[in-house]
């Protein structure tokens, strides 16, 4: 028990001092610190402290639960669930990191520190994707959103003709986005039908001049995903595979570009990932900014400016862990169970809950469904927060329920979103 000294200043202080022969000053009093040492002798003390004449007393802190148990299962879209060892060790490691004496949010982006973390980041996700060396991997921000603009101004004159094949809600915000800078083409809407099919490849009408056919690999509104992919006519294959990225393995040499924000599937949010081939970098049109220039970034190995130095280092922690998991193989087959388990449950309800995805391609990451009974779905929605399964609701622009399933979640979360989901239909069918 430390020895308390009244009467001190309204600033509650922890006095130590070297020097025994120092005075220790606070705002109305000098004390002796011999004093003070003779005082704190009585009760030897591990330390001194000048106890304010304030009554209120500081609020205790309580230890985060440490167990998965003691987690919601979140099934949000984005920022999402990610893996409890991952945050575990942020945990850990966030006050010293590795014995540098100083957390990642505080090291210079240009420090060795820093610099270990994301090369390692790079060469982990290269790994895991087989990316080969003709290929820059680069760490940038503003979200897939602003690859809408960049992308055209890296790849296109504005005169150019690109090609767009529009799955879902994504795909037709990055169209118009590219309206302003080059001359894109609609090659297939799936709007009218509610975005819930592909069409069939062979029956795209591309443009023979189009730079690039540009998709979104997973649509994480509606839930459709790509299962192949087109072979463009004559430019390049470019993706948002934001919501599914290193979800499943990828043959990367058939794309020109890919981009992703990262904090659906491998960190959190504030980090964009952009492959892209090194040919296609260093020709921007004119009036491209200078940080939306893939040579500025490539160039200075994604550190041009501060980059989103603490993402990228769970990125990284991400990257390991899936890894560690046995790579992206052993990935997919983790999601596809989880995935046949929750559309099996939707599909042998006899209608009580409804996916309108066409089920050649369903996706694996995103799945939307509804209730047969439109009334119910805010009660099930309230039921499931009640069991810790949180962020069920559907995006505002569909309605209905959706429950993103990424790499993530644990195959629990989705046997007792089942459980559940079963149980609601036989109080309620």
């Amino acid at each position: 028990m430390a020895a308390k000294v009244t009467p001190l200043s309204p600033s509650s202080l922890i006095l130590q001092s070297p020097n025994r022969h120092h005075l220790i000053k606070t705002n109305t009093n000098t004390i002796s610190t011999a004093t003070l040492s003779r005082l704190a002798a009585k009760n030897k003390p591990t330390s001194i402290r000048c106890a304010a004449t304030s009554t209120a007393q500081a609020s205790p802190v309580h230890a985060q639960p440490q167990d998965p148990e003691d987690r919601v299962f979140n099934f949000a879209a984005g920022p999402a669930t990610l893996p409890v060892n991952v945050l575990k060790k942020a945990q850990a490691e966030l006050y010293n990191w590795r014995g540098s004496g100083m957390s990642v949010m505080e090291m210079s982006h240009r420090g060795k520190e820093f610099l270990s973390i994301i090369q390692k980041a790079e060469s982990d996700l290269r790994a895991l994707l087989n990316i080969p060396d003709n290929y820059s991997v680069l760490f940038l921000q503003g979200g897939a959103t602003t690859q809408f603009a960049a992308i055209p101004l890296n790849i296109c004159k504005p005169d150019d003709s690109v090609d767009y094949l529009v799955t879902g809600s994504w795909g037709d915000k990055a169209y118009k986005e590219t309206q302003k800078f080059c001359k894109p083409s609609l090659i297939w809407s799936g709007k009218s039908e509610k975005y819930t099919k592909i069409p069939s490849f062979d029956s795209l009408e591309q443009n023979p001049d189009a730079k690039y056919l540009h998709i979104c690999a997973n649509e994480t509104i509606h839930g459709v995903e790509f299962k192949d992919y087109p072979i463009p006519r004559n430019g390049i294959l470019v993706a948002d595979m934001s919501s599914n990225f290193c979800s499943k393995p990828v043959d990367v040499t058939k794309f020109g570009l890919i981009y992703a924000g990262a904090q659906k599937n491998v960190g959190p949010s504030g980090v964009t990932i952009v492959i892209i081939r090194k040919d296609l970098i260093g020709n921007p049109q004119e009036i491209t900014p200078v940080m939306l220039d893939y040579k500025i970034h490539a160039d200075n190995n994604s550190l041009y400016n501060t980059p989103p130095c603490y993402g990228i280092y769970m990125c990284g922690l991400v990257f390991e862990d899936l890894l560690a998991q046995g790579g992206l193989k052993e990935v997919e087959k983790k999601n596809k169970k989880k995935a046949e388990l929750l559309y099996n449950a939707i599909d042998d309800s006899n209608g009580f809950y409804r996916c309108p995805v066409e089920k050649s391609v369903r996706s694996l990451m995103n799945v939307p469904f509804t209730l047969e009974k439109s009334d119910l779905e805010a009660e099930f929605i309230k039921e499931a927060a009640k069991e810790n399964m949180v962020q069920l609701k559907g995006h505002r622009s569909v309605g209905g329920m959706r429950a993103s399933i990424y790499n993530a979640m644990p195959l629990a979360g989705v046997e007792k979103l089942v459980a559940l989901m079963k149980d609601f239909q036989a109080r309620h069918a």
